[in-house]
């Protein structure tokens, strides 16, 4: 198998990089209309932590972490390493070795389509990682994939270049050309919830905050005192 390692790809602008890393994962996906989302099955093997940074991108074989060796060249201040394979695979193909080569270089932290390990070890050296799976599964060096393509995770293609946001819900991907008017998205976004949550503190309900009670008489919804209901079972 043969493949290809794309060296400089554009990148979104680092200003709006930190900008987005003011937001949560959650908002920036309400923000691009609920899109950008790498699924549910991508999780965080620590918690607390939010990272931002611009994705360089490895498509690799299941069981073979070759390409990752490959993209650690490529990687530098600011990126976030992304990796998939060409049919699924949960084994672990990143650990500590490989997090202190990308440390050492200001890589924020990795994404994995895969497994992961040595995840105490990730965690004592304050390098992030989110993976579909925990394996201590080895790997071998044995076939060749690339580096900086685009790549497809749960739908969502990412290229290198775009931007990745992962937090303690998941992790979004947002398209380079988009990360300025994403990020004064999710701005205007916080700032509504804010006023929403001052509202919510006051006592007010989402049912008149939203103007749900209408909704709900509209779906045939209604309201019945307890006696009333028990009255109407059989």
């Amino acid at each position: 198998m043969g493949g290809v390692i794309v060296t400089n790809p554009p990148k979104a602008d680092a200003k709006d990089v930190d900008a987005l890393a003011g937001f949560g994962v959650a908002t920036i996906s309400e923000a691009m209309g609920r899109t950008g989302l790498l699924g549910p099955s991508i999780r965080p093997v620590q918690q607390g932590v939010r990272v931002a940074g611009t994705a360089v991108t490895v498509l690799g074989w299941p069981g073979d972490n070759l390409m990752i060796h490959a993209a650690v060249e490529q990687c530098g201040e600011g990126d976030i390493l992304v990796v998939t394979t060409t049919s699924p695979c949960t084994d672990g193909l990143f650990g500590e070795l490989f997090a202190t080569a990308l440390q050492h270089r200001g890589v924020r932290g990795v994404v994995l389509n895969t497994g992961i390990r040595d995840t105490q070890e990730l965690r004592d050296m304050g390098f992030p990682g989110w993976s579909r799976a925990v394996s201590s599964q080895g790997t071998v060096k044995a076939t060749g994939g690339s580096v900086n393509v685009p790549v497809a995770i749960d739908g969502q293609v990412v290229r290198p270049g775009d931007v990745i946001v992962a937090d303690d819900d998941g992790v979004v991907v947002v398209p380079r050309e988009r990360a300025r008017e994403t990020a004064a998205r999710s701005e205007a976004r916080e700032a509504k919830e804010a006023a929403t949550r001052a509202a919510f503190l006051e006592g007010q309900l989402g049912l008149d905050r939203y103007g749900l009670r209408e909704t709900l008489k509209r779906l045939g919804v209604e309201y019945k005192t307890y006696e009333e209901y028990a009255g109407e079972q059989p």
